[in-house]
């Protein structure tokens, strides 16, 4: 189902991503908002709306999963926020890399794990290392794809899945919607973020990886209109 486009804010922290969000799209700096979020909170959580102060818990599930590390030595987490899915990484013995567009949440998260052995540094994913290309096993993206708009994912999406090495998986956690031919088109100035990621849109944004395995679609416990799916995708060998 489409997000409608008047549709207004769940609470002021998620008001207040859309005005910051809004005004950025205007500047034409779309990632922009993101630092000024971080800033404005000032070490408060419950002003980042996606700030769960836990580890995403449908990447818990998939790396409890046996098998679903096998091999894997070396993980990047995008849009690390303030590091929890980096630090369940870690703690599964990976070599983890966690970036984020913004300076103040890099600080936030080195002050939250201190003597962690995930590497936090600052990374604005269009204008990636060119040492980080194809570099590691496992790459995970939750909420960052969604929190952009259209017309930017497609860069994105390619630095993103550009970071996977040969054999390596991508997991993707997500808001999706449905893109069928005729399905009305989201309204990016005022349904968002975050906007949902077509069904269709998603796997031509990760190409060319390919499904890993079948992704799973679970409905939002407060409001069935709202899905959120995971799943990964493979780069061959």
């Amino acid at each position: 189902m489409a997000e409608s486009c008047d549709r207004p804010p769940a609470d002021p922290a998620r008001a207040r991503v859309r005005t910051l969000a809004t005004e950025a799209l205007a500047a034409g700096a779309p990632t922009a908002w993101f630092e000024t979020l971080y800033r404005e909170a000032d070490g408060d959580p419950t002003r980042i709306p996606w700030a769960d102060l836990a580890p995403n818990a449908a990447l818990s599930a998939w790396v409890a999963r046996p098998g679903a590390l096998a091999g894997r030595r070396t993980a990047a987490v995008v849009g690390c926020g303030l590091g929890h899915d980096a630090e369940l990484l870690a703690a599964q013995g990976l070599d983890v890399l966690a970036f984020d567009v913004s300076p103040a949440a890099v600080a936030w998260a080195r002050r939250v794990h201190p003597g962690s052995r995930v590497r936090y540094e600052v990374g604005d994913l269009f204008a990636l290392p060119q040492a980080w290309t194809g570099r590691f096993d496992l790459v995970v993206e939750i909420y960052t794809l969604q929190a952009l708009p259209e017309r930017v994912r497609g860069d994105a999406a390619r630095a993103i899945v550009g970071l996977v090495a040969p054999a390596g998986r991508l997991f993707v956690f997500t808001r999706v919607r449905d893109d069928a031919p005729g399905t009305p088109p989201l309204c990016e100035k005022s349904s968002g973020p975050p906007w949902p990621l077509g069904r269709a849109e998603l796997r031509r944004l990760v190409s060319p990886l390919v499904e890993a395995e079948p992704f799973v679609e679970v409905p939002d416990a407060a409001d069935a209109t709202l899905i959120r799916a995971h799943g990964a995708f493979a780069r061959r060998a």
